[in-house]
Formats: structure tokens, C-alpha cells, sequence
């Protein structure tokens, strides 16, 4: 029997957990991007290595998240939300104590691949459960608050950077997530999720939303939706240090401390979102207004930095940051679309594939763009972030409206 809660307790508390919890993942998610050359360097590695391993550590960790996502998804719908929320959080938190103790790149990146699976669940089973307790006029609201305080995490990781060795960040990373585990047990499962177990329909089957053509549409157009966070944080911002020589900026750039400005702009982006949503009672208006601040602090990163400063690229790395604030709608949207018994599987899957796809489609497009002869490293970057926009757009022109949606339903 679940015992019960005055209904304005559930709600408030399931919300401040999933926003701790996306906190904690965040901070541990950024982390390496944030020390990344600091730790690297400690290991002895050239400047040149850096940048190659520092590529290949991103790729393993987000190949950890897209395994991840699948794994924790399906288990959101067979075993609950909350089995979701505490698996998770065990598996990367001790993952980020045992990177503590890493002594070579190649360990590197087996740590951080366990790391990324872990990190993978957090957030989709955090959403999905605030989404089925929250009343539909105010979910978009909640979701985004879970998003934007989630994601100052970013913020106090380079806070720890600035102030602790590399290695002792990733055990308070270990530690903060150990901790929130105590806060956890006060969360109860949602209702919609224990209707849907008394009924006769699959739950957490990862191929149905490959089996119809219309809910495989849905499912595709909800991932492309958000590739510009990703091509943002882990091209523009993560190596702006290196886009930064290529613009003739002689100060040193810290690509920790741009990427605290650009999620310190994405935490505000994203509160505001929710209201945004809220008062054009649509998500697809909201989205398509951040599309236009994203696509217009690209132009600017560009054409405005050449022979530029540090503190411009940080300020623009800011407006990139603040542009990609979608990522709560984004998501929100994602678990929108599906019925209960599929829920967790999209909006866990959704956002990893998202991240998955800086290491299997966004860093090789790169790559591969800026390999060509007479491209070079910063065409290279507006080639890809053409190209992303346009399929970003046209993903969001075919992606329906969920706003008010209800959710109490099933796919069959």
C-alpha cells in the first residue's frame, strides 16, 4: 500500500528531488569538458593530445549515455520511475569516485563510458515523473524549473575546478550524488504508472518506437529537435579555447570557464522557457523563438570574434548558452508525445540520443567538414552549424504541438 500525501507534497518535493538530481548530473556530466585540460595535462599528455584525447574521452562518455538511455529507459517503464532515479545515481556516482583514481587516457575513457550510462537516466525518469504528477496547465512550468536549477550544476563544477584538484572534483561529484540518494526516498511513483501496470499492454518495449511508421516519425523529429545543444556545448563552447587561436584572440581562453558562462545563460533560458511556453500556450512558438537567439549568437561567435577577447568569447558563449535554454521543452516535449507505457523510454532515450549524436553524428560531421581541403577548423564549424539548423528546423515544422496535452494514455 502507498502511503498517501496531501497532493501539494508530492508535487513540490518530487520536483525539488528531480531538479537536485538533474544538479548533481549535470555537475558530473560537465565535468570533464570542464578539467578537461588541466587533468589531461597531468597525465602527461602534449597539447596536441589533449585536443585528440580530449575528442575521443567526450565520444566514450557520450557513447555511455546513448547505451544508457535505451538501458534506463525500458527499465523506467518495466520497473518504475524511481528504480530509474536510484540505479542511475548509484552506478555514476561511484563511477566519478573510481575517475579519481584514473592514471592513464584509456582508463580514462572506460570510467567516463560507465559514467555516461549512469548519467544517462537521470534526467528522462526525473521528467517523466514530474510530468505524470504535475496538473497539465502547470507541467511546463515545473519541468523547466527541474532544468534550470538542474543545470546550474555546471556552474559550481567549475566553481570546484577553480578552487580543488581535478581529482577531488570528481569525488565530491561521487559524494553529492551518494548524498542525494537520502532525498530520494521521500519521492513516491507516479500514479499514471501504477494504472498502467494493472493493464494488458507492453511496457518499456524499446522496438515499438521503431514498429509504426507515424510513432517512429514522432520519435526521430523529437531527437532532431534538439541537436543544437549539443553541437553548442560540445563544439562551440567545449573547444572555444581552440576556435579562439584559430580567431587570433592572443589572451588565453579557459573553455571551463566559457562553458560556466554558457550554462549559467542556459539555466536562466531555460526557467524562462516554461513561462514563455505558458503564456504563448504553445511549445512549438517558445522553441521556435530560442532557434532564432541560438542561430543568431552562432553568426555572432563567427563573424564578431576575429582578433577579438576572452571576456567577448565568454559573453557570447553566454548568449549561445541562454539560445539553447530549450533543452527542458525539448525534453518535456519528448515525454509528451508518447503514451505511459512507452513514456519513460522516449524521455529517457530522447535527450541521450541527442547526446549520443555529438559522437556519432555532430563531432565526425565536424571532423569530417573541417578535414576537407580549403575548409579548414572555423568553416568548418559554420558549415556544421548550417547544416544542423536547417535539419533542427525542419524537425520542429513536423513535430506536433503537446502543449495541455493529456497524458493519461497508452500506445498499443
Amino acid at each position: 500500500m502507498i502511503k498517501q500525501h496531501p497532493k501539494h507534497f508530492l508535487f513540490n518535493i518530487a520536483v525539488v528531488v528531480a531538479a537536485l538530481g538533474y544538479f548533481v548530473d549535470i555537475y558530473d556530466l560537465l565535468l570533464f569538458s570542464i578539467t578537461r585540460i588541466p587533468s589531461l595535462k597531468s597525465l602527461g599528455l602534449t597539447d596536441a593530445e589533449v585536443l585528440s584525447q580530449g575528442e575521443a574521452i567526450i565520444m566514450w562518455q557520450m557513447g555511455g549515455l546513448l547505451l544508457g538511455g535505451i538501458i534506463w529507459g525500458i527499465m523506467g517503464d518495466r520497473k518504475g520511475r524511481l528504480s530509474v532515479l536510484f540505479g542511475s545515481i548509484i552506478l555514476y556516482s561511484l563511477a566519478n569516485i573510481a575517475n579519481g583514481f584514473i592514471q592513464n587516457p584509456e582508463q580514462f575513457k572506460m570510467v567516463r563510458f560507465i559514467a555516461g550510462i549512469g548519467l544517462a537516466g537521470e534526467l528522462g525518469a526525473g521528467i517523466t515523473l514530474v510530468s505524470e504528477l504535475i496538473p497539465k496547465e502547470k507541467r511546463g512550468i515545473a519541468t523547466s524549473f527541474v532544468a534550470g536549477v538542474g543545470l546550474t550544476g555546471a556552474v559550481v563544477a567549475f566553481i570546484m575546478k577553480e578552487n580543488f584538484d581535478w581529482r577531488t572534483c570528481y569525488f565530491i561529484g561521487g559524494g553529492l550524488g551518494l548524498a542525494l540518494l537520502i532525498l530520494r526516498i521521500s519521492v513516491f511513483e507516479s500514479g499514471m504508472y501504477h494504472e498502467v501496470k494493472k493493464m494488458q499492454v507492453q511496457r518499456g518495449n524499446f522496438f515499438m518506437l521503431f514498429n509504426n511508421g507515424a510513432r517512429f516519425k514522432k520519435y526521430i523529429f523529437s531527437i532532431l529537435i534538439g541537436l543544437p545543444t549539443w553541437f553548442v556545448i560540445g563544439v562551440l563552447v567545449t573547444f572555444s579555447k581552440e576556435f579562439g587561436e584559430k580567431f587570433g584572440i592572443t589572451e588565453k581562453i579557459d573553455s571551463g570557464k566559457a562553458i560556466m558562462y554558457a550554462y549559467a545563460a542556459i539555466s536562466i533560458g531555460d526557467i524562462l522557457i516554461g513561462f514563455i511556453s505558458q503564456w504563448l500556450k504553445s511549445r512549438k512558438k517558445a522553441l521556435y523563438l530560442f532557434y532564432f537567439i541560438t542561430a543568431l549568437f552562432m553568426v555572432m561567435f563567427f563573424t564578431m570574434q576575429w582578433n577579438g577577447s576572452a571576456d567577448k568569447m565568454y559573453w557570447i558563449c553566454a548568449g549561445l548558452g541562454f539560445g539553447t535554454g530549450f533543452w527542458a521543452i525539448f525534453v518535456t516535449m519528448g515525454a509528451e508525445q508518447f503514451g505511459t507505457n512507452l513514456r519513460a523510454t522516449a524521455a529517457t532515450t530522447i535527450p541521450n540520443m541527442v547526446r549520443g549524436m555529438l559522437t556519432i553524428f555532430i563531432l565526425p560531421l565536424f571532423k569530417w567538414l573541417r578535414d576537407i581541403e580549403g575548409v579548414g577548423y572555423v568553416n568548418g564549424g559554420i558549415y556544421a552549424a548550417i547544416i544542423i539548423m536547417v535539419i533542427t528546423i525542419f524537425a520542429a515544422i513536423m513535430t506536433k504541438e503537446t502543449f495541455n496535452k493529456d497524458l493519461n494514455f497508452v500506445e498499443m
